[in-house]
């Protein structure tokens, strides 16, 4: 078995774990790496963005990342190259011509409201009846050809609506971007910048507010469920809440963007705990406007006079933008997959009980050449050989990836390049950073000695909080574990976390910026935060008691109680 890490291609690659953190599953591999490249390859033109693509390859299941360039992208140099010659090329070369139009249209008047737009009037709506459809289906009574007919569907599904899941991200992330480059050139950080953005993601909040009614209407007539029985036998009303919401909610993944993770459906205790925990925002929708006005106006007076104008219309286009971004996850990718899984489940079931699996999750060892077979006809790799596989995907969770791969790949310089297309690669290079998938990224909050320390990154909120810390990799693991009260430190965040976050009164993850979801849960649920400490998974042990300083942007250990060690 090599375990060995190297290069996917040519070129310096990054470490991202905001997303997969490491023993992917084939399928979700192949869907992921195909949606991101081809959906950037065909937007970055329209947009101006002179790369050709972001690859996004699996090494052992993790995912690297390498920017490709316009020209001879598999025949990199570790040496930039000469200015005056790029400066040649930015301005003569066709493709580079067309691209600096295209960067300049866009700067000047941005796509991103019309996409916005077409988002919530057609985009969303459509793919929510699709999800609904796939969702009707009744697999049991499909045959092994029907049923075979159907995941390939499903797969096709998952693979479109991930491509499209990338493509609004260029829509959504260039409003984002433009601000934050603007505000550095005003002298104020990311982790300032973002604060302004507070609130603006009102699909965030979604699935809590739809929870909180059901609790409320069990409180009114004074029930403490023990489990969903008694939820649905509460009262017509109660019942008919909780399938309107398990309809919208119960396929999607909940604890990662993988098949393995389960669903919110497969999981009623978390349906269960997360609805017990369900209480009132932390602040009411006046005092969040209030808070925010402080933060807005704040920023505001750090800007020249002359250009204040410009740093309101940034904002209000920016703001637009987070909802987008935030909107279509759960519906473009977890639910899609949600349905994938269930589906897989089911095939896994049937094979497991012929004896053509060890396990039904097996099943989720197969790419979609082998799982058509499989379904099919029988064929396809041993019992034995999946088992092998699930054995070594397993292992490859807990490896120690590596922060690069490759040589060092010069970057060319931004002042060789004309105007627009130079704006437009430092916006994607600060997208990039702020959201924490580079080495060294995002933006560390407060100062002096603490910031230093590995337990420093970037604050989320302005109240510090005291708490007992429980150590987890998925929200999964973080649901058995977590006490009302809890401060949650984990490596990161997907939206599904905003179950788990119900129940918590802080976070702290290891990996991240200021644009991470951690980040955005976190202010959209008013919760105190530091994310992209680095050293959360090591210097603290589960059961200490910590403290949340989100101003200063540091967590600092109060005393050991803990057990446990979480290793990196």
């Amino acid at each position: 078995m090599d375990d060995s890490f190297s290069a996917p291609g040519a070129g310096h690659w990054e470490l991202d774990r905001s997303h997969y953190t490491g023993g992917t599953t084939p399928i979700m591999q192949a869907v992921a790496s195909e949606g991101t490249a081809d959906a950037f390859r065909k937007a970055w033109p329209l947009l101006g963005i002179p790369a050709e693509t972001l690859s996004f390859e699996f090494v052992n299941g993790f995912v690297y990342t390498r920017l490709r360039p316009l020209i001879a992208p598999d025949r990199p140099s570790a040496k930039a190259p000469p200015t005056v010659a790029l400066k040649l090329v930015s301005r003569l070369h066709p493709e580079f011509r067309r691209r600096n139009k295209a960067a300049a249209k866009a700067l000047a008047d941005s796509p991103s409201p019309a996409a916005i737009e077409e988002w919530h009037r057609h985009i969303k709506p459509r793919l929510i009846d699709r999800n609904l459809e796939l969702q009707a289906v009744d697999l049991q009574n499909l045959d092994d050809a029907a049923f075979a007919d159907h995941l390939d569907v499903l797969i096709s599904h998952v693979r479109e609506s991930f491509e499209e899941h990338q493509r609004l991200h260029c829509y959504d992330l260039g409003p984002i971007g433009q601000l934050l480059l603007a505000c550095r050139g005003w002298g104020i950080s990311g982790a300032d910048a973002v604060q302004a953005l507070a609130g603006a993601s009102p699909s965030t909040a979604g699935p809590r507010a739809s929870l909180l009614h059901i609790k409320s209407g069990l409180t009114a007539i004074g029930i403490v469920p023990q489990n969903l029985d008694d939820v649905v036998a509460a009262s017509p009303q109660i019942a008919e809440a909780l399938a309107s919401y398990l309809r919208r909610h119960g396929s999607v993944l909940y604890a990662g963007y993988d098949l393995d993770s389960p669903t919110l459906g497969e999981s009623p205790d978390v349906i269960l705990a997360t609805i017990l925990a369900s209480g009132d925002p932390r602040f009411s929708e006046e005092e969040q406007a209030d808070r925010l006005a402080v933060v807005v106006s704040a920023l505001r007076s750090r800007v020249p006079a002359s250009e204040r104008s410009e740093f309101d219309d940034l904002l209000a286009t920016a703001r637009d933008a987070m909802d987008l971004r935030d909107d279509n996850g759960p519906i473009t990718a977890e639910w899609p997959c949600g349905l994938l899984r269930l589906a897989l489940l089911e095939a896994g079931r049937r094979l497991a009980m012929s004896g053509r699996l060890v396990r039904a999750e097996h099943i989720f060892e197969l790419d979609r050449a082998e799982l058509d077979v499989i379904v099919r006809t029988g064929g396809g790799p041993s019992p034995a050989e999946m088992a092998y596989r699930a054995e070594r995907r397993a292992g490859q969770k807990q490896l120690v990836p590596p922060q690069t791969l490759g040589p060092a790949e010069a970057a060319p310089p931004l002042d060789a390049l004309p105007t627009a297309l130079a704006t437009m690669v430092a916006m994607v290079q600060l997208v990039i950073a702020e959201l924490g998938m580079s080495e060294g990224a995002g933006s560390a909050g407060g100062g002096g000695p603490e910031s230093e320390s590995t337990l420093a990154g970037t604050g989320v909120g302005v109240d510090n909080v005291v708490g007992r810390a429980r150590l987890a990799e998925t929200a999964e693991e973080a649901f058995d574990l977590i006490e009302s009260g809890d401060i949650l430190v984990t490596r990161t965040t997907s939206p599904a976390y905003n179950l788990v976050l119900t129940m918590v009164s802080g976070l702290v993850t290891s990996e991240g910026g200021p644009l991470s979801h951690a980040a955005v849960l976190s202010r959209e649920l008013g919760i105190s935060a530091v994310v992209g400490a680095s050293g959360a998974l090591t210097s603290i042990v589960d059961g200490d008691t910590i403290e949340i300083d989100p101003v200063a942007g540091v967590v600092r250990v109060l005393s050991n109680h803990g057990s446990i060690t979480f290793s990196e």
